[in-house]
């Protein structure tokens, strides 16, 4: 009876998806891996969008208000993620000791008009019922900052409209210019926004569309982006579109984007290049010797959503391509069935040799540490966390950033833990070292 008991306690420990040991962790810790590298209800290779969803749900009671109010924040504005947040607040609003932080941090991670009426129809997709009272002062306080060209972009037809949101929060207009905008938003007299959809959807030639566009600015980073393919096919001048790419913004542009986007439009690659290492001119720098091991197993091949095209090994090149950048030394691998290491190559072309280093297979982390036979200060692992082998320590400082939101992972214990996928994991790293005692 007692090895029956062991033994059933031995299957009872958590594993990752291929069966190796994973760690056991706090409900905030399960939150935070749920959440931080979450596309909402979006399919993982591992788990499915209700699942991960449903998990959130779960845990939410069971982590401290002010945790869950800070974890919102800090996925939306340092991981630019949009409706795991939104979901992290509904959640909020259920529960009677998270209640009194839901407005506060609702006006915090709503930063784009349309998120109001996404929020919306978060907090009624089991049905519908009253906006309770934090819901409705968050809503209201969160309206007031959006202009007439943010209203009009925004204010699409959908199960919940912005004047719906409006009736319903009771919001207040801060002046008589905003209480006016207000009426033509109800009207539905608002100015129409001269936006790219706006513009090729008005019929006549692509092309000089593309071009008044880029001349007068009008091309957010990520429409731009997403849209110099139909740039291309268009006709526009290559040294127009170079010329935007060279004044974008790249604050709010997550690096896989840049790999994503000169996948498909290579000819432009240069200027993505550029502008993907801008993000960076700030960043502080990674002293000594910095090992990467980056994931490229058959389950990190997989789409971050059902509509995009873009990998989750096109977050993972993407943040060593970047950290190629701020390491003074670096030694980059790529693992998967093997360990393989990187010949010295920087931006796109150390994308490339990491894509074609080796078939896309199993999980093996534990054997690519053993693998790594040089003396590091650090190694930092990129990957979805689920190895088929037993995870042992870092000979060094060891961080592992998870780019995935599956159950359970292998990073924990003497690793530090770090979920998601954006540039600021990276300032992450560098301010908890910047920040220890020398």
């Amino acid at each position: 009876m007692k090895l029956n008991i062991l033994k059933l306690a031995h299957l009872a420990r958590p594993r990752t998806h291929e069966g190796a040991p994973a760690a056991t962790n706090t409900p905030e810790q399960a939150l935070r891996r749920s959440v931080l590298a979450c596309m909402l209800w979006e399919n993982e290779f591992y788990e499915d969008g209700v699942t991960m969803a449903d998990r959130i749900r779960e845990l939410v009671p069971k982590v401290a208000a002010e945790k869950v109010a800070a974890l919102a924040v800090e996925a939306r504005t340092a991981m630019k993620l949009r409706h795991a947040p939104l979901l992290l607040v509904r959640e909020m609003a259920r529960h009677a000791i998270h209640r009194g932080l839901v407005a506060e941090t609702l006006v915090r991670v709503i930063q784009r008009a349309d998120e109001l009426s996404e929020f919306a129809a978060i907090y009624w997709a089991d049905g519908r019922r009253p906006l309770s009272a934090q819901i409705k002062k968050g809503l209201a306080a969160a309206f007031t900052s959006f202009d007439e060209y943010a209203l009009a972009k925004y204010d699409r037809a959908g199960i919940v409209r912005l004047r719906d949101v409006l009736f319903l929060s009771h919001a207040k207009p801060r002046d008589t210019a905003q209480a006016e905008l207000w009426k033509r938003l109800i009207a539905g007299e608002l100015t129409t926004p001269d936006t790219w959809e706006v513009a090729l959807s008005s019929g006549g030639d692509k092309r000089t569309h593309w071009e008044r566009l880029l001349t007068e600015r009008k091309l957010g980073a990520l429409a731009l982006l997403r849209n110099l393919r139909n740039m291309k096919d268009a006709g526009v001048p290559e040294w127009q579109v170079v010329d935007a790419l060279d004044v974008m913004r790249t604050d709010r542009v997550l690096p896989f984007r840049f790999l994503a986007a000169a996948r498909h439009a290579p000819q432009w690659e240069e200027a993505l290049e550029r502008a993907m290492f801008r993000s960076l001119e700030e960043t502080e720098r990674l002293a000594g010797h910095t090992v990467i091991l980056v994931d490229v197993s058959g389950s990190m091949v997989a789409p971050l959503s059902r509509r995009s095209q873009l990998l989750r090994t096109d977050a993972a090149y993407g943040l060593a391509v970047l950290l190629r950048e701020i390491a003074e030394k670096v030694s980059i691998y790529t693992f998967s069935n093997s360990a393989k290491r990187i010949p010295p190559r920087r931006g796109f072309a150390l994308r490339d040799a990491m894509e074609s280093s080796q078939p896309h297979q199993g999980t093996y982390l534990g054997a690519a540490l053993d693998a790594v036979d040089e003396r590091y200060d650090r190694i930092i692992v990129i990957t979805d966390e689920q190895s088929h082998d037993r995870v042992g320590a870092p000979r060094g400082k060891g961080y592992v950033i998870n780019a995935a939101s599956a159950r359970n992972g292998v990073g924990y214990g003497p690793w530090v833990h770090i979920d998601g996928f954006s540039e600021a994991v990276i300032n992450y790293i560098c301010e908890l070292e910047n920040s220890e005692p020398r």
